[in-house]
């Protein structure tokens, strides 16, 4: 019996970022926009997603390829204004943080699972 087991160790050196592993894709893709509008698009093949402020279509293109290992054919970026909430009893205003969005469209014949599944 060793105390020390390299097997492990060994593997985990050797292994290969997983495609979910992407640090692209963590640093951009914030998550997937679930929305009835969202749910429209997937039946023409486009999928949206909400990136940080400073992506780029080409970066967000790279990123989605690495991930959901599909083919991208082109990139759609939106910027959504901040909005005035009134919060609390008092009704005091906040504003709720302003979000960049991008629709994605994918070969035709090729999904994307995760979006499959509130369907």
């Amino acid at each position: 019996m060793a105390l020390f087991d390299t097997t492990t160790k060994k593997a985990s050196a050797l292994r290969k970022l997983s495609p979910k592993e992407s640090p692209l894709a963590t640093r951009l893709l914030s998550r997937p926009r679930i929305t009835e509008k969202a749910y429209a698009l997937n039946a023409q093949n486009k999928y949206v997603f909400e990136v940080t402020k400073t992506s780029t279509k080409k970066s967000v293109k790279r990123a989605v390829e690495e991930v959901y290992g599909v083919n991208v054919v082109d990139v759609n970026m939106v910027r959504l204004p901040a909005k005035k909430r009134l919060t609390g009893r008092k009704r005091t205003p906040s504003f709720r943080g302003a979000v960049k969005k991008a629709i994605v469209t994918v070969v035709k014949g090729q999904t994307i699972a995760l979006f499959k599944a509130g369907v």
